[in-house]
């Protein structure tokens, strides 16, 4: 009896752990993306400003880059480096800026990655709850109006601002 029930046993096990659910995480599908990016260059160039706008996954891969016609060269590295610090950090770029600036000891974030840029234009994108990645703006005059045209992306997906 206690033979047949190890056999049992063994031989259900692999059941039992390939019946487990594997772990889910929220994304930013590529359609929003691309809508959110869209949006946030048309914001921009209906004032006249040709911008560059990246979009990043959590995880700061790129998953979209706009740049608009007479943008200039150094605005899609810096709106990347924005997408990817607001979806690395989880908060715009503009109030990273103003929290190190009060807070010297903090000085060092700047120097954590390459890749981040800590200025202004650069907003986490969140659906419902969910940090799903980061939008970028490089290019208007100043990092108020690359903001302003990146919230203008996440009212066009519905994410929090």
């Amino acid at each position: 009896m206690i033979r047949l029930s190890v056999v049992a046993a063994a031989l259900l096990t692999p059941l039992a752990v390939q019946a487990q659910e594997l772990p889910s995480a929220p994304y930013l599908p590529l359609d929003l993306a691309v809508k959110a990016a869209d949006a946030a260059v048309q914001a921009c160039v209906a004032d006249d400003h040709n911008v560059s706008v990246a979009i990043v996954a959590r995880d700061g891969a790129t998953k979209v880059l706009l740049k608009a016609d007479g943008s200039g060269p150094h605005t899609g590295s810096s709106a990347t480096g924005k997408a990817f610090t607001s979806a690395a950090m989880g908060r715009d770029t503009a109030g990273l800026a103003g929290f190190i600036a009060s807070n010297p000891e903090n000085a060092g974030l700047r120097d954590m990655d390459t890749r981040m840029v800590i200025q202004a234009g650069g907003l986490p994108i969140r659906i419902g709850e969910a940090l799903v990645g980061g939008i970028g703006v490089g290019g208007a005059p100043s990092g108020d109006i690359d903001a302003a045209c990146a919230a203008a992306g996440l009212s066009a997906i519905g994410a929090a601002n």
